[in-house]
């Protein structure tokens, strides 16, 4: 790369000029400001609801926290609070279309974008296979329902702690994350007209499992709330730990929050529009979910939701037929549109570290006729079915959680380390409460990723030292170095 152009590409990368250049912006040549406060809030619930209130309820809560996984709804909203005020302020300081990839990259420098893009294959990647695993639940309880019944061996995974549960291959979580990969490759995506279908689907089905639901509850499924410590070699469940624990489970239907974030320059107010739209999502959604959770816990007993499809064993328990049908396809329709997104996102993320020069230029190479990144998509796809078929879904999301965790984390002090370094600069959006706020974020974050199991850390650990060693022989020679603004 020759000084020039590293300098152009510094130029270009570094805060400051991003900053500047946003600020220079004539009002008719940026985005247009066309979101208040209500379509920010309506923005938000529908990229929170997805995938974790159709999958990972049930398996918080025969787990982890039993009946009180109503409270490790709240706690860990409370936690997205304090991360999405801090989103909100970067979002609108730093202009440009990314993830917390591009933030850290710009604020905190090369090898915390590294170790933080890295990790964030834990949120979209095994995301998506968390997602179709439970896609393949709801599959299989609509086959079941038609009278076709797929072996055990080909619908769970080889590797699980059930001692019960013989599994090979989960055949049907691996099919539609392949069969979805090759709708991106064509370049396939959703329009927005389509996605608002899906998104009045999901919030429909939670509102139909509440309100239907609620007339089914037994009270004595709910007696104990907070079940009694249980703790065997590995690890222990119930208690308030467990409550904790169940909290840093379900952090993953909170994440899609930072959608609201990403739309701060399109705000009429973002100073207030934003603030909003993070804190009204999440009170919404939280009420919600904790009202999902009450029904499901007190529909059915605890112990019987540690499937990959929990509404549906809930609606089934009810009796209601048609609403039991209604909800299955539902869920299969949100939890469809969610694997797609988070193969999405994976590959563009690897495509912006690709062109950064910390991974091969094979991850941002386009295909001649659909102009998309086909092999990383191949490659990603591939491996996320591999996961998928292999993994059960308690491992695959506490991974999504700790790594996204981790991530957030950095995000809080990407914030700090701005208002130290760039006191002055214009911010359309200032997360009140500096530093309070922000370390809050932190602090909530590491108390939710201490909650997860050892053995969980210590495949963060294993994968955190696998991108390291990729880092050092590879990104480090090949990055285009750029220096935090």
């Amino acid at each position: 790369m020759s000084d020039v152009a590293r300098k152009d590409y510094l130029t270009r990368k570094s805060v400051i000029a991003i900053i500047a250049a946003h600020d220079a912006e004539k009002d008719g040549d940026g985005l247009k400001r066309a979101m208040g406060w209500g379509s920010l809030m309506a923005l938000g619930v529908g990229g929170i609801i997805g995938a974790g209130i159709f999958v990972l309820t049930g398996t918080a809560a025969a787990n982890a926290a039993g009946p009180a996984v109503m409270v490790s709804f709240i706690l860990s909203g409370l936690a997205c609070a304090f991360v999405g005020l801090c989103y909100a302020e970067l979002a609108a300081l730093i202009p440009v279309a990314g993830s917390t990839y591009t933030y850290t990259y710009v604020t905190l420098g090369e090898i915390f974008a590294w170790i933080i893009g890295w990790n964030l294959v834990l949120e979209y990647a095994a995301g998506a296979a968390t997602v179709a695993v439970g896609w393949a639940g709801y599959f299989n309880r609509v086959m079941q329902g038609f009278g076709v019944h797929i072996p055990e061996a080909w619908t769970n995974a080889y590797f699980t702690s059930d001692p019960n549960v013989h599994g090979v291959f989960n055949i049907p979580a691996a099919v539609i994350v392949l069969l979805l990969t090759a709708l991106l490759l064509r370049g396939t995506s959703e329009s927005t007209q389509f996605n608002n279908v899906i998104v009045v689907i999901k919030v429909a089905v939670v509102l139909m499992v509440i309100f239907f639901g609620a007339a089914h509850i037994d009270l004595a499924n709910w007696t104990p709330l907070v079940p009694e410590q249980v703790c065997d070699a590995d690890r222990c469940k119930f208690g308030w730990t467990g409550v904790v624990r169940g909290a840093s489970v379900v952090f993953f239907a909170y994440i899609g929050f930072d959608s609201v974030s990403t739309a701060a320059q399109e705000a009429h107010t973002p100073q207030r529009d934003v603030p909003i739209g993070i804190v009204g999502s999440l009170i919404i959604c939280t009420i919600l979910y904790v009202a999902v959770a009450a029904v499901a816990t007190g529909v059915v007993h605890y112990t019987k939701l540690g499937v990959p499809d929990p509404m549906a064993v809930v609606m089934d328990a009810t009796g209601v037929a048609w609403l039991a049908w209604v909800v299955k396809f539902g869920a299969l329709a949100g939890l469809t549109t969610a694997i797609l997104a988070l193969l999405y996102g994976q590959t563009r993320i690897f495509y912006t570290m690709s062109n950064d020069g910390l991974l091969p230029p094979i991850f941002s190479r386009l295909h001649d006729v659909y102009r998309t990144p086909a092999i990383s998509q191949v490659l990603v796809g591939v491996v996320v079915a591999i996961a998928a078929g292999l993994l059960p879904i308690d491992i695959l999301g506490d991974m999504v959680s700790i790594g996204t965790l981790a991530a957030f984390s950095l995000v809080c002090i990407a914030v700090i380390h701005l208002r130290k370094s760039h006191p002055n600069l214009h911010r359309p959006f200032r997360a009140p409460g500096i530093p309070v706020i922000p370390i809050l974020g932190i602090v909530s974050c590491l108390a939710l990723m201490i909650a997860l199991p050892l053995d969980t850390w210590l495949r963060l650990v294993i994968w955190t030292g696998i991108g390291l060693a990729i880092y050092l022989f590879y990104g480090i020679k090949h990055a285009k170095r750029q220096n935090p603004g």
